[in-house]
Formats: structure tokens, sequence, C-alpha cells
């Protein structure tokens, strides 16, 4: 033995995932290991005719409480966690009979699968691991002699390292199992932490008592994928999933087409989760997205007259763009969408004929996903800063018709509030500070992200312009639109310059200090205008 190389002579195997248990155990023991291992994971080795002993041969002590108690035992853990290049261990180890333990192999009970699939609070509880993180973590601090497995992809690379070394490990091997063993047992603790305080926050809405924020917030996922780079080539990046288990982008499956970037990933988001703020049980939406932000929304009768509609609202930015459907691609959209060059579109849902027609445009990512995300499920939204991060609620709020205050001399016509309530759910999504100018289900003109208000104003104006130019009708589409901000208006301005692109009402939070100002410029204009109490900013 050496400082670098650490012989594997045996192993204490216990996995819930039992998926290439037998392949890996009977490869271990063709390299001389001999296999412990307990419960079920024992009775599978032995029912596949190879040599194994159970954790209580070692410990000779029965596994009891349904199974709770089993390896906290010293013999276990001694095993594990002795240094072979000490003296007093190693006399300790043989005072007390504790045989050296040099693998293991322990995926967790699924706690995480289990929260996801809805099971009931007992259940979620039983599946709370505690003998499998103690191992592992003993192990993965013994990184010196002891190789730990967390999945069967780590016992691979253990027995390409024995068989490289003459059943020995390398010194890196381990520590790179080791690192990945904490983040694994990490990232448990943290799925268990936050649903416990789901179910406390849960608990206290129900009693209508005020939900504090955890003194410490545990955060922690698992590598989905290795990125080519970050938002810039020069950016290393890799996106990881989280136990939330949210319908989106990471749940989807990719069709065709090549691996998905960073900025391809962020955009996606953000386009699915705009899509699903309509029911696709009223009528299909489509959402096209650039940047994160959206260049055109629509509601239609069918998916190709809502693609076509959002398509309308700017086609020079769609360019590029995200497309996003709240129902199944059909052949019809699918061909039209191909007329653009898009990046990838993201649908519950296509027909063969749809993917078939998707297939001869090699570099359109096409993903499918089982659902759309709920737009009222409460969940976290996380963003780094220096030092730490920022979590907040996702922005679940929602405005329906009898939320509105009409506050100006004229009230809003059947249309006009229609026109503003979608302009609403549209301007949710769209970066601050922001104007959407929407009509007959579709947005007619989007500012977006800029410093002032009134500039959004003016560019919504001048890209409902440009598209009416291209597509040679006489006048713009924002003539009779509904206006909405997704904050307060603080001066007239803004209010003025939407008047002077078209619109004939307006939908914002009010609050401001010169609210009485803003009224009366509508009411001056004959303007309808309602106030919704709530504002949606979004940076």
């Amino acid at each position: 033995m050496t400082a670098n190389l650490s012989p594997i002579r045996r192993a204490l195997i216990s996995v819930s995932d039992k998926t290439g248990l037998i392949e890996r155990a009977k490869k271990l023991v063709e390299l001389g290991v001999e296999l412990v291992s307990t419960g079920g994971t024992s009775k599978a080795i032995a029912d596949a005719g190879l040599p194994v002993k159970d954790v209580s041969d070692l410990t000779n002590f029965p596994e009891m409480m349904d199974g709770r108690v089993k390896t906290l035992h010293p013999v276990v853990h001694g095993g594990l966690l002795y240094r072979r290049d000490l003296d007093t261990h190693v006399q300790a180890a043989k005072e007390h009979n504790i045989g050296a333990i040099d693998l293991l192999y322990v995926n967790l009970y699924p706690f995480e699968a289990t929260v996801a699939a809805g099971k009931p609070f007992e259940d979620c509880i039983e599946n709370i691991d505690i003998g499998g993180p103690a191992m592992l973590r003993a192990a993965a601090k013994n990184v010196d002699f002891v190789a730990v497995c967390t999945d069967g992809s780590d016992v691979d690379k253990v027995i390409l390292d024995m068989e490289a070394n003459a059943g020995a490990t390398t010194l890196k091997t381990r520590r790179a199992l080791s690192a990945k063993t904490y983040a694994r047992t990490a990232a448990y603790d943290a799925a268990i932490s936050n649903w416990y305080v789901a179910q406390i926050e849960a608990e206290a809405l129900t009693n209508d008592e005020e939900i504090e924020a955890p003194s410490i917030r545990a955060f922690g996922g698992q590598l989905k994928q290795k990125l080519r780079y970050g938002e810039n080539p020069h950016q290393k990046a890799a996106v990881y999933a989280t136990p939330e288990g949210r319908p989106g982008v990471l749940s989807a499956k990719q069709i065709q087409g090549k691996e998905l970037s960073f900025n391809n990933l962020n955009d996606t988001d953000s386009a699915y989760e705009l899509v699903a703020e309509f029911d696709p049980a009223d009528r299909p939406a489509v959402a096209i997205i650039k940047h994160a932000n959206p260049c055109g929304v629509a509601v239609g009768n069918t998916a190709l007259d809502a693609y076509k509609a959002a398509l309308a609202c700017d086609p020079v930015s769609a360019f590029g763009g995200i497309v996003a459907l709240n129902c199944a691609l059909d052949a019809q959209t699918a061909e039209a969408i191909t007329q653009v060059f898009t990046e990838v579109v993201i649908a519950p849902g296509a027909s063969d004929e749809a993917v078939e027609i998707f297939s001869k445009k090699k570099n359109l990512r096409l993903l499918i996903t089982d659902a759309l995300p709920d737009p009222k499920e409460a969940s976290l939204n996380y963003r780094s800063i220096a030092g730490g991060m920022l979590v907040q609620e996702r922005d679940t709020g929602r405005i329906e018709m009898s939320d509105l205050k009409v506050v100006t001399k004229r009230a809003p016509t059947e249309q006009e509030m229609k026109d503003m309530l979608f302009a609403w759910r549209v301007a949710k999504h769209v970066k601050s500070n922001c104007m959407v100018y929407a009509k007959d289900d579709s947005t007619a003109g989007l500012g977006m992200g800029l410093v002032s208000r009134v500039d959004s104003a003016r560019l919504a104006s001048i890209k409902a312009q440009d598209a009416a130019k291209a597509a040679g009708w006489d006048e713009p589409r924002t003539k009779g639109c509904a206006a909405a901000s997704e904050a307060f208006i603080p001066f007239a301005d803004g209010l003025l310059l939407a008047i002077e692109a078209g619109a004939t009402s307006f939908i914002q939070p009010g609050g401001s200090v010169r609210d009485d100002e803003v009224i009366a410029a509508a009411d001056a204009a004959g303007v309808a205008m309602v106030f919704t109490g709530m504002r949606h900013f979004k940076h």
C-alpha cells in the first residue's frame, strides 16, 4: 500500500435502487472483493448465487425497528473510519474485532421521488435515510483508504481503477468520489429540509399565521447536464435539477436538435412559464421569446392562429427565438414555424406529422413535456449575489376581472377589459420597466427592460409601427389597444405616450402619489383605466 493506492478487499453494499447491482457485484467478486450487505440488497446478491455476508454477521446485532437500525453500529462505522496508517487505530480495530471496509456503495432511500409522487407525510418520513448518509459521510472522510460510491456509475469507476491498479484505487479517484458524496448528502438533506419548511408554511397558511424565513436555508441539486459554456463562450456552466419537480425545460424530452445551451435553457424556461398563464382548456396560446423577453404572445382558435398572431407582433425579433405552446404541436403549426429560423420549440405534446416536419430541420430543438407548469403553484426562486443568495417565492400573483378597480369616469367596455387582462398576464413575464400593448388576444407592441417607463412605452409603439410596415397594414395594431404597465405610473407621460400609440384602456397597479394626476389625464383623453392593486416587477 502506498499513499496513493489503497486496495479494495471488502465492500459494504446497501442500495434502494438495484439497477445493475448484480453485474457490478459479480465483477467485484471476480476481483477478489468480499461482499457485505443488508436486507433486500443482501438477498438479491445471494439469490444471484454470489457469496455475501449479512451486516448482522459483522455486528452480531440483528436489524430492528423495520430496518431503521441496522448499520448504525461501531463495527460498521469503525470499519469505514479507522486509519490504516495509525497504530492506535489499527490496535483499536483488532481489540474490538473491527474489520476494514474499503468500499462503500450506498444509494439513499428515494426521499425526493417519494415527495415528487405526492405521497403522504408518513411515507415521506419513512423514506428519510439515516444510516445511509451516516455511512457515506464516514467513508468520504476516510478518503485516504476508502472508496465511496453513491450510484452505479461510481462503482464502474472504482472497478476500472482496480483493474488498472491490481485491485487498488487511486487517491485521485477516491477524492473525486468523496467530493461527490458530500454534495449528494448535502442535496439530500436540503431536499428534506425544504420539504419540512413547505409543510410548516402550508400549516401556517391554513391557520392564517405569519410565515417566517428559515434562519438557515439549504440548497442542493443534481447535475442534469454539463453545458458547453454559459452566457458567453468564456464562461463555464452546468445545469442542476432540484427536487421541485416543476414541469418545464428540465423535465422535457428532447426529440431532436443539438444540445441546449445556457441561454437556450433560460429562454425556454421563460417562454414555457409565460405560455402556461393561458389555460389550454380555453384556447391554444403561443409565446415567442428572445433573450428571456417576449416578442409576441397570442391566443387563438387554433395553435396556428395563435402562432401567426404572436409572430406578427415582432417578426424581426422572433428570428432565432424560442416558441412555446400550451397545447400539442400540430403539423400546420410546425410547418409555419419552420418558415422562420427558430432555436427551440417546447410544447406539452406533438403529433407524429409535426415531428416528421421538424426532422427536416436538424438544428431545431423540439422539447416535449408531460404537463404545463401551474402558474398558481408556490415554489422558490433563487438568484445569486456577491456573498449570498436572494430567495423569494415564485410570482404566483393573478388578477381576475372582479379584482379590478375602475378609477376613471369612463368604464372599460367588455372587450377592453378582456384586452387589459390579457396584457396584464403578459406584463407579468416582461422585464421591468415594461409597457405591453394588446388587442384581440394578442400583443400589439412590447417595450421592456428599460430604465424609463416612458422609453418602454415609446419602444412598444415603435415595434408596433415596424410590424405594421413589414406586414403592409394601414395602421399598427395598437389602434384601439389596451396598455399594461407592470408597476404604477408615476407620471402621466407614460400614459400619454400609450394613448398616442392608440391605447383606449390602461391597466396598472396604482399606488403612486400622483395617481390623481394620471387619472385626470386619462379622463381628459376619454381613456378607461383600472387599478389592480398588485405589481409584477421582474428584474
